[in-house]
């Protein structure tokens, strides 16, 4: 077949499967109307390292792998053996029966969890690993006689899932919640630790760290301790932009819950298995979350998997005839995610990963601070390993945005689109960075330089 019969064969199929696409599929967070005008959805049909291939035989970069979640890369036919061969074996169970791979993933995770996280719940994915460390949470508080304990304490900026209750756990701009109010009863905000643009007017990262930890215990406090079940947080905060705090605050948030016998749940849904160069994100700080949730990473999203585990303290009050956890889901444990998440466990721990990640991610700390001294329109650079941030501002003084109506993202990812970088602006001003953990030198240069003749260009035109 010719390259011209084959160029025109590709664009028949992605125009048939476009169209069908607009006609029948509810995409994430978009409307088929804008869709169709842009050309989309883009179809992507392969993949290999941090590239992608779509439909028409064009080559991608996937910036942010997947949703922060193709932590191996693509193209691992390790992954998808390992899950072939269990689905050979038994695809599913019996009802109230376990299976060797899951039994072994929740084995395997209690050895790399720190202090004494040694009980998985696994799940399908980061909103229902959430979902389920709420209602531990607060199961976990009825079991020891305190009826009154439902209050939820989460972060203004932070995202932690989709589904009914954990989506009024934070609060994302890019993702309003207005649609779905009222909120559950319970729901109570601090505010977040982003010493750039710190609510409560900080002039250091550690003032900042001190007085958002200082103010969930006001809040504790307020409500009453004996109302409140647990405190959620992501140890790297992503909604506004691979958030690190001192790491005070963390330790600081430990001895306020343990004192007031509240729960801590560190939400490692994207920070978990090597996104900040450590296996888990809180290892940065040295504390151990009564309550931890993963997913993403755990199978690289080759299989839809995730996983809430509890200390043995917490596990305790379930452990005992008619006080066990009332709570399941149908793929909960699916034995052919879980022979898939051991095997990319087990690629990344062999392989290194997690080092590199480290590693790389000073590499792309510095490109990056590069990056800020060439282009003003930059007025922050954050985060760690490959979970790093850019925070763009009108004004560096001020640290003003520009308004809406310049529509800056717009602007900004239509560019990146220009040069097959998927990668997107989001919140008005926010750019986030978290690659495949196989990414190379050689290939932040380039992600790097994309950025920057984006930026370049679109402040030359700001400036016009």
């Amino acid at each position: 077949m010719s390259i011209d019969t084959t160029t025109a064969a590709n664009t028949a199929l992605t125009s048939e499967l476009r169209q069908a696409a607009l006609d029948h599929l509810w995409q994430h967070n978009r409307d088929w109307e804008s869709a169709a005008r842009d050309n989309e959805p883009l179809i992507f049909v392969s993949g290999e390292g941090i590239r992608v291939t779509d439909s028409d035989g064009e080559t991608w970069i996937d910036v942010n792998g997947g949703y922060s979640s193709v932590n191996i890369g693509y193209g691992r036919t390790e992954i998808a053996e390992a899950a072939f061969e269990q689905l050979k074996q038994i695809p599913y169970f019996p009802q109230g029966s376990a299976n060797p791979p899951t039994i072994r993933l929740a084995a395997k995770l209690a050895e790399l969890a720190p202090g004494t996280l040694n009980r998985a719940f696994p799940v399908s994915g980061g909103s229902l690993a959430n979902e389920t460390a709420l209602k531990i949470a607060r199961a976990y508080h009825k079991r020891r006689g305190h009826e009154g304990r439902f209050r939820l304490i989460s972060r203004r900026g932070s995202y932690h899932g989709a589904t009914g209750g954990v989506l009024f756990l934070g609060s994302v701009p890019s993702s309003p919640r207005t649609d779905y109010e009222p909120a559950p009863p319970g729901m109570v905000y601090a505010p977040q630790p982003n010493a750039y643009r710190c609510e409560l007017h900080s002039s250091s990262p550690e003032e900042c760290a001190v007085k958002c930890a200082e103010a969930i215990e006001t809040l504790i406090e307020f409500h009453g301790a004996d109302t409140v079940a647990a405190v959620i947080a992501e140890p790297l905060a992503s909604g506004p932009g691979a958030v690190m705090p001192d790491p005070v605050y963390w330790q600081m948030l430990r001895e306020i819950c343990t004192r007031h016998d509240v729960l801590l749940i560190a939400d490692e849904v994207i920070t978990g298995f090597g996104r900040t160069g450590k296996l888990f994100a809180m290892e940065h700080f040295g504390v151990v979350p009564d309550i931890m949730t993963l997913a993403k990473g755990i199978s690289s999203s080759y299989l839809p998997l995730g996983a809430t585990l509890a200390t043995d303290e917490v596990a305790a009050e379930f452990a005992a005839p008619g006080k066990h956890l009332k709570h399941v889901f149908t793929f909960a444990g699916h034995p052919a995610a879980a022979a898939a998440g051991l095997k990319n466990i087990e690629l990344i721990q062999n392989e290194g990963l997690v080092d590199q990640a480290a590693s790389n991610g000073e590499y792309l700390a510095e490109k990056l601070r590069d990056l800020q001294q060439q282009h003003s329109i930059i007025g922050d650079v954050r985060g760690v390993g490959f979970m790093q941030a850019l925070d763009l501002v009108a004004d560096r003084d001020t640290r003003e945005i520009y308004p809406a109506d310049v529509k800056l993202v717009d602007q900004i990812n239509a560019k990146f689109k220009d040069r097959r970088l998927l990668i997107k602006a989001h919140s008005g001003h926010l750019i986030n960075l978290s690659p495949p953990l196989c990414t190379t030198r050689d290939d932040l240069d380039e992600i790097v330089e994309g950025i920057s003749e984006v930026l370049g260009e679109v402040q030359a035109e700001l400036d016009v």
